[in-house]
């Protein structure tokens, strides 16, 4: 499905990108938001992808896990060839990718930052990911996924 309003829809729709887009309300002191995001849409949270911003080594990076579960640092530094990492400053992450927390999308970021997904999307025939804002969720294919993104396939789910 063609779409407008964020960066992330923007760019799927020039890579000519099949994707459908999901809204939900959003409460205004949500956490958890992709927990809320697989509740609001009736999905199985291990289909439901979190997008997560982590310094590798001081280097911006991003894991995509499911929102089931917790993204291993230590699994994000070695798939992302590095020794250390640790979970980003929210504003930094802010900076890096245009979105606010809660809307991070791994497509169409400010800054091209390096992506690792977990390998589990390929599980799945499609994936959910944040559209760019909270209350959005696009759903794409796990290989479409992958290539918009340039991302890398690993086990970084704990």
């Amino acid at each position: 499905m063609a779409g407008r309003g964020t960066p992330a829809t923007a760019l799927l729709t020039r890579q000519k990108i099949d994707f459908t887009i999901h809204t939900y309300e959003v409460g205004e002191h949500t956490s958890g938001y992709g927990e809320a995001a697989a509740a609001a849409l009736g999905l199985e949270p291990d289909r439901v992808f979190k997008t997560l911003v982590a310094a590798v080594d001081g280097k911006l990076t991003v894991g995509v896990v499911p929102v089931s579960g917790s993204l291993d640092l230590k699994a994000l530094a070695a798939a992302g060839g590095g020794k250390r990492a640790t979970m980003a400053e929210p504003a930094a992450a802010e900076r890096a990718t245009g979105y606010v927390t809660g809307g991070i999308s791994p497509f169409g970021q400010r800054t091209r930052l390096p992506v690792v997904v977990d390998e589990s999307a390929l599980r799945w025939p499609s994936v959910y990911v944040s559209g760019g804002r909270r209350g959005m969720q696009v759903e794409v294919t796990p290989g479409d996924l992958v290539r918009v993104t340039g991302a890398t396939l690993d086990r970084i789910a704990a």
